[in-house]
C-alpha cells in the first residue's frame, strides 16, 4: 500500500466509495482542443485590451511576449506530466506526487479559485449582453446569472458527450466570429493607431507609460491564455490520453497564440486606436465591429459577444467541476462533493457546488453595489489563483524530472527543466505585480484572504480525514519506491 506521509492521515472509505465516483471516457483530440480553446476564447473578446491602457501598445506587446513564453513552457511541461500521471486531479495530482499533500492542496485550491472566479465574471458579462438584448431592468440581473448557471451546469450534468459536442460547436462559432473580424479589420488597419496614446512626460510613444508599466499589463496578457491549462482535468475522460492530451493541449495553445496576435494588432489598429480601445471600452471586439462593418444594432452585436462568452463559461464550468471532484474524492474538500450521477457519470454535486459559490461571489458584489468594479478588478482576482497554480506546477515538473526519472513519459517537453524554470520565474513575477498595482489591489487582497482561509481549512480539518484516491495512491506508491 505504501507509507503514508506524516503530515496527513487517511481513513478507510465506505464500501462502494469509488464505484459511486466514476467518470465516463469520451474525449478525443478534437474535443480536447475545443475544450482548451473554448475555455480561453472569451479573452479575445474582452478584458485583454485594458492592458494597453495600463502600459501602452508597446508595453502590452512586451507583456504578451513574456506571457506567451510562460505559457509555451507551461503547456509543454503539462503535456509531459498529464499522460505520465493520468488522473482527473490534473495540476493537483502533479504537485501531490512531486511535493506532497500540502503541495497538492495549494495547487488544487489555487486552480479552484481561478476557475470559480472566472466563471463568475464571464457569467456577469454574458448576462449584461442578454439584458441589453432583451431590454430587462437592472433589478433582474441576478435572475440572468441564475439562468445561465442553471442552463450550462445542467448541460454539463446531462452527459459528457453532450457537453463536449456543445463545446466543439460553440468554440467553432466563436472562432468564426473572430475570423470575420480579422478579415473586416484589415482594410481599416493603420500602423499609427497602435501608438496614439499620449506619452507621459519623458516617455516615448512606443512606451507611453514607461518600462515600469509592463508589469501592470502582465495580468491582462494572461487573459489571452488563461484556462488552456485545464485540459489535464479531462484525463480520466480522455479515450487515449497518451496520444490525445499532448496534441489537444499544444494545438490549442498554437490556436490561441495565433488568435491573440491577430486580435492584439487588428483591434488596436483601427478606429480610435490604442487611445480608445485600451481604456475607453470593455467591449473592444464589439466596438471594432462597429468600425469595420458599420453595424450599430446593440442586439446583433450582443449576440456576437454572447457566443464567445458562452464558450468560455461552459468550458470553465467543466473545469471547476472536475477540480472539485478530484479534490473531494481525495478528502481535501468534503467527500460528498465528489459523488457522480448514477446514470450520467458526471460530477453533478461538484458542478452545482461550484455554481453556487460563483453565484455567491456575484451576489456579494451586487449587494455591495460594486458591479462596475468587475472589469480589471475581478480579472486580476482570477489571475491570482492562476499564477499560483502555474508556479506550483512548474515546481512540480522540476521535482518530478529529478526525483522520478523512471516514470513512463509518453511525451517529453523539448524545453525540459530549463523551460519550467523560466515559466516559474515569470509566474512569480506576475503574482507580485498583482499586489503592486493600486488600481486592483483591494480585490487581490480579498481573494488572498479567501486563499488563506482555504489553507486553514486543510491545516485544521481536512488533512486528518484523507482518502486514498487514485492520485493519492499513486503518489504514496511512487514515494515508497524511491525511498
Amino acid at each position: 500500500m505504501g507509507e503514508e506521509p506524516k503530515s496527513v492521515s487517511y481513513r478507510e472509505p465506505e464500501a462502494g466509495y469509488f464505484e459511486s465516483r466514476n467518470l465516463k471516457k469520451y474525449a478525443g483530440v478534437f474535443s480536447l482542443w475545443a475544450l482548451g480553446v473554448g475555455a480561453v476564447i472569451s479573452g479575445d473578446f474582452s478584458g485583454w485590451n485594458l492592458g494597453v491602457g495600463q502600459a501602452g501598445f508597446g508595453g502590452f506587446l512586451i507583456a504578451v511576449a513574456i506571457i506567451t513564453v510562460m505559457y509555451v513552457a507551461l503547456c509543454f511541461s503539462i503535456a509531459e506530466m498529464s499522460p505520465a500521471l493520468p488522473h482527473t486531479g490534473g495540476a493537483y495530482s502533479f504537485a501531490r506526487t512531486a511535493i506532497g499533500p500540502w503541495g497538492g492542496y495549494i495547487t488544487g485550491l489555487a486552480e479552484n479559485m481561478e476557475y470559480v472566479i472566472t466563471t463568475a465574471v464571464v457569467c456577469y458579462f454574458a448576462a449584461a449582453y442578454l439584458q441589453s438584448i432583451f431590454a430587462t431592468p437592472d433589478v433582474v440581473q441576478p435572475l440572468w446569472w441564475a439562468g445561465l448557471y442553471l442552463v450550462f451546469v445542467g448541460l454539463n450534468i446531462f452527459g459528457v458527450e453532450a457537453s463536449f459536442r456543445f463545446i466543439v460547436v460553440i468554440t467553432l462559432i466563436a472562432l468564426g466570429i473572430l475570423v470575420v473580424f480579422y478579415i473586416s479589420a484589415i482594410p481599416f488597419f493603420e500602423w499609427d493607431n497602435l501608438w496614439n496614446i499620449p506619452p507621459d512626460p519623458g516617455e516615448s510613444k512606443y512606451l507611453p507609460k514607461g518600462w515600469g508599466a509592463i508589469g501592470a499589463a502582465l495580468p491582462f496578457a494572461i487573459w489571452l491564455y488563461l484556462a488552456i491549462e485545464q485540459l489535464p482535468l479531462a484525463a480520466e475522460e480522455s479515450v487515449d490520453i497518451r496520444r490525445d492530451m499532448p496534441r489537444g493541449l499544444l494545438w490549442g495553445l498554437a490556436t490561441l497564440v495565433l488568435t491573440g496576435i491577430l486580435i492584439t494588432f487588428l483591434n488596436m489598429g483601427i478606429g480610435g486606436g490604442a487611445a480608445y480601445f485600451g481604456s475607453e471600452t470593455e467591449e473592444p471586439l464589439l466596438d471594432g465591429f462597429k468600425t469595420t462593418l458599420g453595424v450599430t444594432s446593440g442586439k446583433l452585436l450582443g449576440l456576437v459577444a454572447v457566443a464567445g462568452l458562452i464558450a468560455s463559461f461552459h468550458a470553465i464550468i467543466y473545469a471547476y467541476g472536475r477540480n472539485i471532484f478530484s479534490l473531494s474524492r481525495a478528502g481535501y474538500f468534503p467527500t460528498w462533493m465528489s459523488l457522480t450521477h448514477r446514470t450520467r457519470k458526471t460530477p453533478h454535486i461538484a458542478l452545482i457546488t461550484g455554481a453556487l459559490l460563483g453565484y455567491a461571489v456575484l451576489m456579494l458584489l451586487y449587494f455591495l453595489g460594486d458591479g462596475g468594479a468587475f472589469g480589471g478588478v475581478i480579472l486580476n482576482m482570477a489571475v491570482f489563483g492562476a499564477v499560483i497554480a502555474y508556479a506550483m506546477q512548474m515546481w512540480s515538473y522540476i521535482v518530478l524530472r529529478r526525483k522520478y526519472p523512471d516514470i513512463e513519459r509518453p511525451y517529453k517537453s523539448p524545453f525540459g527543466v530549463g523551460g519550467a524554470v523560466v515559466a516559474l520565474i515569470i509566474a512569480i513575477v506576475a503574482l507580485l505585480m498583482l499586489f503592486a498595482n493600486p488600481d486592483f489591489r483591494t480585490g487581490v487582497i480579498g481573494v488572498a484572504l479567501w486563499f488563506l482561509a482555504g489553507l486553514a481549512y486543510f491545516a485544521f480539518y481536512a488533512r486528518k480525514r484523507m482518502v486514498r484516491s487514485p492520485e493519492e495512491a499513486f503518489a504514496i506508491e511512487r514515494a515508497e519506491k524511491s525511498s
